[in-house]
């Protein structure tokens, strides 16, 4: 039978189009003949995996669709999210409902695209070999602000560990004896392109950065705080140059992005005289701020919709940009909503945020039909299994993970490229290292890699001493560490998100095919996510868990850092949840991440840990998680990427044909 999600949906469609051809004197368009729907429901009754496939359905569908307006004269862009920003203002949030606004008032000051940094209102990024980024040596002595051999900042005193200058590794650290010694420091200067004009076309300058720097350090302002702990100085040299100064011992990896967000001193703070703590609240700052992007806010009507127009001293106005007049961004909780509104034409656009991978089959079948394009890309946030390889002391259970080869059997048991076709309709890929190989550090044919094979699984369960019961589950027989007659049972959690239900229940019957005995649970995120030592995952009291990390552009190696193991003596505030603890692989990524980036140790550094990683797995990687928008077919200049969290990056390029 025909999945009845995918029914009542199709239905909800059928029904708004025939409520339109009643309103509507357009002509509706009418669609039919034979749809081929091949899918596979599983459903699970005790052990047991029911598939039920359907095939040719016969349907006759009339949807009405809005004819497309003429493009001549203005043009207005709808755009469809999820939510309503709670503020605007740069240093008030983070919610990508609000960056997706951001985008369009704003224009960089650099992009996170392709796993690389862009500048857009900067001339370049800043690089050693150019010489716009320096490594000086300076002295320093006992009550200087220095930053450690730990990273820490602190006043120099003596026994105070540091790197003297020219040193980046633990071998040549030393303990400050009071003597006045050379550090590096590093200086980093950034030019920003000509001509740039706030909104209301004042001068935007090196100067509005500098006002940036001083409103994030402020303790009122809640944003991170760890560059700016870290920095000795950040100066305007002219009217488009700053300059970052890092603390004596703080050799910053990214040091090219240490810009601040310009923000109109001339207005906030000359004009209206508002404090740090002021602009968390100002209307000026969080529901109309001043921009130097395509567009301008408007209005905002609370619960409704947020307006942008045209910003007539946006610095690349000369190139025609941006193409559309006018941008509405609209607020659709309901998935279906979205779907409903694009295809009568409400809405151009409807943002990744809207979760709608649950309909991806039909924007697939709405895809063939023309009537709207699904974009599926994967992003950077990858699902993962993680085995508990040391747990806390007082969790009681046989140490079935300790041995690599057990990690291995589960990972050659588990059909990830199935779920991928299935769960995901092939649009993911199964990963091979914590980063995406389209990463350019990916490790490529160095990783070791478990393609499905039950047969490899089960075979090294049998070497271990794992034998087949009489009812078909594994116990130890001869396992070293574990009594003869223990089942080779564990239980298996998870948040309790409707696609880690789904890839459990596969996941679960591939591992039952093993001989494994597999229990699963799926619980509230608030719980699955506790904090330690109370919470499961990093309380690290579990057998499996899976979730995701977020990565990007730095490879995050660090997860899996011995130092960074969840316990008591860091206030289980680590990310090593499998109690991972390898030397080699220690030292490779901090050859890694104590080198500034392309060079020779920071390059080969990232490829050697990933090696490392998978050859002992102490993660299976499961798949990218997918970011998916959908926009009409008449939208042009649309582009997911997938570093860059909103897809808006280019909104000044968005037309409609």
């Amino acid at each position: 039978m025909l999945d009845k999600r995918f029914t009542l949906l199709f239905g909800l469609l059928t029904v708004f189009g025939l409520m339109l051809s009643a309103c509507n004197v357009s002509t509706p368009q009418v669609i039919e003949g034979t749809v081929e729907v091949t899918k596979e429901v599983i459903v699970t009754k005790e052990a047991e995996i029911v598939k039920e496939v359907t095939k040719e359905i016969e349907v006759t569908k009339e949807i009405q669709i809005t004819p497309t307006p003429p493009t001549a004269g203005p043009k207005t862009l709808i755009i469809c999210q999820r939510q309503e920003p709670d503020t605007l203002y740069f240093y008030g949030g983070n919610m990508l409902a609000a960056r997706h606004i951001q985008q369009a008032i704003y224009d960089g000051p650099y992009d996170n695209r392709a796993y690389a940094y862009q500048p857009i209102i900067l001339e370049k990024l800043p690089a050693i070999d150019d010489g716009d980024a320096v490594i000086n040596a300076v002295t320093v002595q006992t009550g200087d602000l220095i930053v450690n051999s730990n990273g820490d900042p602190v006043k120099l005193v003596e026994g105070v560990e540091v790197y003297p200058a020219g040193c980046r590794s633990a071998d040549c650290v030393v303990e400050f004896d009071g003597t006045p010694m050379e550090m590096d420091q590093m200086a980093v200067t950034f030019n920003m392109v000509e001509g740039l004009l706030w909104s209301d076309g004042f001068p935007l300058t090196a100067d509005d950065s500098i006002y940036s720097f001083e409103l994030a350090a402020d303790p009122n302002t809640p944003s991170d705080k760890y560059t700016l702990d870290r920095t000795a100085s950040y100066e305007a040299m002219g009217d488009m140059t700053t300059v970052w100064v890092g603390l004596p011992g703080f050799i910053d990896n990214n040091f090219f992005i240490n810009f601040w967000f310009p923000m109109p001193r001339h207005f906030w703070q000359d004009e209206l005289g508002y404090t740090a703590i002021d602009l968390l609240e100002a209307e000026e700052s969080s529901r109309l701020p001043l921009g130097w992007g395509a567009f301008v806010i408007k209005e905002w009507v609370a619960g409704d919709h947020i307006t942008v127009e045209r910003n007539p001293n946006y610095y690349r106005a000369d190139e025609g940009l941006p193409y559309v007049d006018t941008v509405i961004y609209r607020f659709v909780a309901d998935a279906n909503a979205a779907i409903a509104q694009l295809i009568s034409g409400e809405c151009d656009i409807a943002t990744q945020d809207i979760n709608l991978e649950d309909q991806s089959e039909l924007l697939l079948e709405l895809e063939q039909e023309g009537i709207i394009q699904p974009v599926f890309m994967t992003g950077t946030t990858w699902e993962h299994l993680d085995f508990a390889i040391n747990t806390v002391g007082n969790y009681k259970r046989p140490d079935f993970f300790e041995d690599l080869r057990m990690r291995q059997a589960v990972a050659y048991c588990l059909d990830r490229q199935g779920v991928v076709d299935t769960i995901l309709y092939s649009h993911s890929t199964v990963m091979a290292s914590y980063i995406p190989s389209e990463h350019p550090l990916y490790a490529g044919n160095m990783l070791s890699t478990y393609e499905y094979d039950p047969e490899k699984g089960m075979a090294l369960l049998d070497e271990m001493g794992w034998t087949v019961g009489e009812d078909g589950v594994r116990v130890a027989n001869g396992v070293e560490g574990i009594s003869s007659g223990t089942r080779l049972a564990f239980k298996w959690e998870s948040t309790n998100a409707t696609m880690r239900v789904q890839y459990m229940q596969i996941y679960r019957q591939n591992l039952i095919d093993c001989g494994f005995e597999v229990t699963t649970e799926n619980l509230p995120a608030g719980e699955f996510f506790a904090d330690g030592p109370e919470g499961s995952v990093f309380g690290r009291y579990y057998d499996l868990v899976s979730f995701s990390w977020p990565t990007g552009i730095e490879p995050p190696c660090t997860l899996y850092l011995s130092e960074s193991i969840p316990a008591e003596k860091n206030s289980w505030n680590g990310r090593n949840n499998p109690g991972f603890i390898n030397a080699e692989y220690d030292a490779a990524c901090k050859r890694a991440i104590q080198a500034l980036p392309g060079t020779t140790d920071y390059i080969e550094g990232h490829k050697e840990a990933q090696r490392i990683f998978s050859d002992n797995l102490p993660v299976l990687p499961l798949f990218l998680h997918l970011k998916l928008a959908a926009i009409r077919p008449e939208v042009i200049g649309f582009i997911m990427d997938p570093t860059e969290n909103s897809e808006m990056w280019n909104i000044e390029v968005f037309d409609l044909q």
